[in-house]
């Protein structure tokens, strides 16, 4: 009998609070405030399916790591609950249900894929090369408002850019943060993160200089297609938001990085968009 259960912890299902908001802010943002029912479905379903498939291969990829790790000791390939074979499997049916979304939506879409594709494919190989992983997590994670944008209007533009660049800098900052405390672990493997290469003090202020380059990026959105007052309210949350996460976790003190940590980032994507949504209507 298949564990869904486990493979929803595989993938961690509620990651998806990081690239969904955003998927659908640029839907938003690409309709001028008023997409198509199902365009959202789609895009949607197309974003799910897709970071499902690219969460299971980077477990599948690093799972002889992660089994060293007591800190992963929780996740369902590590305790076995899950078969490489089953992985496999659940990774095709997640691509082909992601196809079947795309299909659904811009033609453009279709062809554009595989380069989508590609840094959601790189990133769990790219920690045995560089400590710039981050970046290329951030990038994978800002296919979803590419996707979004592109997947109503057919085009990629200027504020699309812009976009996925905030979004790919927020996630490489804070998920550089969060591998930190992965510094002599991962050294001890060969691995590469931020904070293998200049140190955690280092990673922490690389982290800060890319928050606040993102908020900057997120700002010039709203300046770029002349967004309401209230999208700035949104951006305002997130700043404040970063800046309490810097507050509370120091490079020498790791107590409060913990899945909490984690998933008060989600707080960005969920304000950015609810109030990106609100300014079209107040």
């Amino acid at each position: 009998m298949i564990d869904i259960k486990a493979h929803i912890n595989n993938v961690a299902l509620h990651h998806t609070i990081f690239d969904l908001p955003f998927g659908l802010m640029a839907a938003f943002l690409a309709a001028g405030g008023h997409p198509r029912f199902w365009d959202i479905i789609w895009v949607a379903v197309a974003i799910t399916a897709g970071r499902a498939a690219a969460m299971a291969m980077d477990n599948l990829a690093d799972l002889k790591y992660d089994s060293q790790q007591p800190r992963m000791a929780y996740r369902a390939m590590v305790a076995g609950r899950i078969s490489k074979r089953e992985a496999k499997i659940f990774i095709v049916l997640c691509l082909l249900l992601m196809v079947v979304a795309v299909l659904q939506l811009q033609p453009i879409c279709i062809y554009l894929l595989p380069v989508a594709a590609i840094p959601c494919l790189v990133y769990p190989y790219m920690k045995r090369v560089t400590g710039w992983v981050h970046l290329c997590l951030g990038l994978a994670i800002a296919m979803a408002p590419a996707g979004g944008w592109v997947g109503v209007t057919g085009e990629v533009t200027a504020p699309l850019i812009v976009l996925c660049l905030a979004v790919a800098l927020w996630i490489g900052a804070f998920d550089a943060m969060y591998g930190a405390q992965d510094e002599e672990f991962d050294r001890s493997q060969g691995l590469h993160s931020l904070a293998v290469s200049y140190g955690a003090v280092g990673a922490f202020r690389i982290s800060k200089v890319l928050h606040v380059l993102c908020i900057g990026c997120f700002a010039t959105v709203g300046v770029m297609l002349g967004l309401g007052w209230f999208y700035y309210v949104g951006v305002a949350i997130a700043a404040l938001t970063l800046i309490y996460q810097h507050h509370i976790v120091s490079p020498t003190d790791f107590s409060r990085v913990t899945q909490m940590y984690f998933m008060r980032n989600g707080i960005v994507s969920i304000a950015i968009f609810l109030c990106t949504w609100l300014s079209f209507y107040l």
